[in-house]
């Protein structure tokens, strides 16, 4: 995945395929498309019914013949035809057409940290099918640091952790390149799972995971601090009789459930330290940990990294948006690398 800034700037168009959300930059233009990665389709016909937000409410409400699909998964494409299908439609006609009258039409993509060679190749194809005569793929450490605005080219360490859907990556940076990272597969979903399994064992309650986001309910408040409320009612159905159902969830028993999946974050983020260099760890005590992703928005979590590490976390202006963004600055230009230029004998 080692790409020049040149190459990068020959691009026309930058996609970022998440296991939440699929965001589409064109260049000279913006932000186009950010809509979730879902799709509808008839089983019956094979015809797409709706994709995005739309497929999205549809989950957990659609008849038998309808299947509501994520071709995404993990930031990895697993159905690349859905995929192509669903890209499609988000861009729509028109700009499908700006695309087309490009010459030789090149991409740039987002892979997670140390993605397979059949992960890269899906994500090749995809954009392939789009049109694309060249992809170019992008690590999402270096495209979210630079879209946080972290000086990466400098030969000082920056530290990022992006919080994904699926996994969560940690990486510490300097000169422009990764220094060590690691990939962890705990995300926001399995900070909702958490929250789930902890009202079904304990209060037999089934929530509705499409329609009522859990974690913001039994988080409301100051989230994981201790602030927060110390009783929270939360709505769902009753796992015996299936009837509508209140109950009042203890906050404190919930922060708990959380801590369980957020260990594994934790133990990552250690082991990236100690594998820095000494010099670089420095250098962090200093800059701190910068956060991006839509799970960094979870209440409280900056707090407790900053409770167990000890040094300052951050959380970016735009955490939800930043690979794509450091892609598109990349694709306009904007990145100026650190020129280094050879002593002569």
């Amino acid at each position: 995945m080692t790409v020049s800034l040149e190459q990068l700037r020959r691009c026309h168009v930058a996609v970022d395929l998440g296991a939440a959300r699929t965001r589409v930059y064109v260049k000279g233009v913006g932000l186009v498309v950010d809509e979730p990665s879902v799709a509808a389709v008839n089983t019956r016909t094979g015809s797409l019914i709706a994709v995005g937000s739309l497929a999205e409410q549809m989950t957990g409400r659609t008849p038998a013949y309808i299947r509501v699909a994520r071709p995404v998964s993990g930031g990895t494409v697993v159905d690349i035809d859905m995929a192509q299908r669903m890209l499609r439609h988000l861009l729509g006609e028109k700009l499908r057409r700006q695309l087309r009258r490009k010459p030789r039409l090149r991409a740039a993509a987002c892979v997670p940290h140390d993605a397979d060679p059949l992960a890269q190749r899906a994500a090749v194809e995809t954009l392939v099918g789009l049109g694309a005569r060249r992809v170019e793929l992008v690590d999402t450490l270096i495209a979210a640091a630079i879209g946080s605005g972290l000086p990466v080219e400098q030969p000082t360490a920056t530290m990022i952790m992006v919080c994904g859907a699926a996994t969560t990556q940690i990486a510490v940076l300097s000169l422009g390149s990764i220094v060590t990272a690691v990939r962890i597969p705990i995300g926001g979903e399995a900070i909702d799972n958490a929250v789930i399994q902890h009202l079904r064992q304990h209060h037999e309650l089934m929530l509705p995971t499409q329609s009522v986001r859990p974690l913001q309910l039994a988080l409301r408040g100051n989230g994981l601090t201790l602030k927060g409320p110390a009783v929270t009612e939360i709505h769902g159905r009753d796992v015996a009789t299936g009837l509508a159902r209140s109950v009042q969830v203890d906050t404190a028993a919930v922060r708990q459930a959380i801590h369980t999946p957020l260990t594994a974050v934790l133990d990552g983020l250690g082991k990236v330290l100690r594998d820095c260099p000494p010099d670089l760890v420095a250098d962090i005590a200093e800059s701190g940990i910068m956060m991006v992703g839509g799970s960094a928005l979870l209440p409280g979590l900056d707090q407790m990294l900053r409770d167990a590490t000890g040094v300052p976390v951050t959380i970016a202006d735009r955490p939800d948006v930043c690979s794509v963004l450091g892609l598109g600055a990349m694709l306009d230009g904007t990145v100026q690398p650190l020129v280094l230029t050879p002593i002569a004998r």
